[in-house]
């Protein structure tokens, strides 16, 4: 008769087949929706030289633009997880997903600047819940030593979007205007919204077999729900802080990127609309190459039991320095194929980095809590990395070229790496 310590084993060596299911459905769906995701925040940087001609833009109104879009997917933040945390992620993300969706698809019928501004703002509110209930819904399904390729696919969602998003969407700028193809990828997220609310189950609300528990290691008494003076209680953590200024590091460079890499291609390395397509995806194909990287060598490393927390907080340091090392390089690079190799290298480590990071969540928070910090740690990030669309057009504007506003990425990045490295420490329990 196998004992309770035994029966665990044999249940993490054999999976049960509607965890399996669950984990693809819960997997594809994210995925899928990781794509739209990210093809709706690159529209905006992709149609920017259409838009300003159109609208008569400056390149500083554009960066408020995209300004107007992170401050509000930062601050809706901190709402979003403490709403997962308690509702579940079936509900909070499938909301979220038809309310950007739909603010996407208005965009096609923008007439005015401040027009502009407010549909940015609403599509930065409903993307909010995004990556918190990703982070979430991967905790609730996944065991720890399996969490690291699952997190790696999910996040690599994010610069697959980015780097379909160019061809894709020049194509269908070229064929049809900027506006039908803000419409088109409008509706295509309404239909992953509504997939995500049919198909996805919270585990919270899921009768779990004897053998399914075992191998989620689920309490057979549901946790109780996190608490508005507990939620309160996590800005006093040394950790949390550490993880907000670290991910400053992480979204400031890969913000910058994703908002100004099209028209930098275009303005200071001379390609034209249709070749910018093409070329912007090779950085953010070599992003997506840093997160499956990633979760692949940390998910070796549970394996061969080295610490879970130590060896994310050596991933996130180590990319950290490595990606601003990149961004450095790209302000020297002499030729465009050397500007988009540094580029390639510094979204790749800073990707790297950027998915331990949401690791690192999983491993230092307990699973009632995982929700509101991912998106305490979001939302400080975001907010900060605001500054990068505001500041490089400004610079733009100003000098004429990218180079000061590249180094200031640079600086930014390491001392990121600075805050994983000494401020945070313990657990948040």
């Amino acid at each position: 008769m196998e004992t309770g310590d035994s029966l665990t084993a044999s249940a993490l060596r054999q999976k049960p087949a509607r965890i399996r299911k669950i984990q693809l459905v819960t997997l594809t769906l994210l995925f899928i929706a990781g794509i739209v995701n990210f093809l709706d925040r690159s529209s905006l940087s992709v149609a920017s030289e259409a838009i300003r001609g159109e609208l008569g833009l400056s390149a500083t109104e554009l960066g408020v633009l995209l300004s107007a879009f992170s401050l509000s997917y930062g601050f809706a933040q901190l709402p979003s997880g403490l709403l997962i945390d308690r509702f579940g992620s079936r509900l909070v993300l499938g909301g979220g997903l038809i309310l950007w969706s739909l603010m996407q698809a208005l965009t096609g019928i923008v007439n005015s600047f401040s027009h502009f501004i407010l549909l940015r703002i609403g599509l930065g509110i409903g993307e909010a819940p995004f990556m918190p209930a990703g982070v979430k819904s991967i905790t609730d399904w996944y065991v720890a030593k399996e969490r690291g390729k699952a997190l790696g696919i999910f996040n690599s969602s994010t610069v697959l979007g980015q780097a379909i998003a160019p061809p894709a969407l020049v194509l269908m700028q070229i064929a049809w205007g900027w506006r039908t193809m803000f419409v088109v990828i409008g509706l295509a997220g309404i239909l992953v919204g509504v997939c995500w609310y049919v198909w996805y189950r919270n585990r919270d609300k899921f009768a779990l077999q004897k053998d399914e528990q075992h191998y989620l290691a689920t309490p057979s008494v549901p946790q109780p729900q996190l608490s508005l003076k507990e939620w309160g209680a996590l800005f006093k953590r040394r950790t949390v802080w550490g993880m907000i200024l670290g991910f400053s590091g992480v979204n400031y460079t890969g913000w910058l990127y994703i908002a100004w890499l099209p028209s930098y291609l275009q303005a200071q390395q001379g390609f034209s609309l249709a070749k910018t397509g093409w070329v912007a995806a090779i950085p953010f194909l070599a992003a997506a190459l840093g997160m499956w990287c990633n979760g692949f060598v940390l998910d070796a490393c549970a394996k061969r039991g080295f610490d879970l927390a130590k060896t994310r907080k050596t991933a996130i340091v180590t990319g950290l320095v490595l990606s601003a090392s990149g961004t450095l390089l790209v302000v020297q690079s002499t030729t465009p194929a050397a500007a988009v190799a540094f580029i390639s290298m510094a979204l790749f480590c800073v990707h790297f980095a950027g998915t331990s990071a949401w690791g690192l969540v999983q491993v230092m928070v307990s699973e009632a809590k995982v929700a509101s910090v991912a998106s305490i740690q979001n939302f400080g990030s975001f907010v900060f990395a605001s500054f990068a669309p505001v500041v490089t057009g400004w610079v733009v504007d100003t000098t004429g070229s990218f180079d000061l506003a590249l180094i200031i990425a640079a600086c930014v990045t390491f001392l990121g790496a600075l805050c994983y490295a000494f401020i945070v420490k313990n657990n948040v329990e």
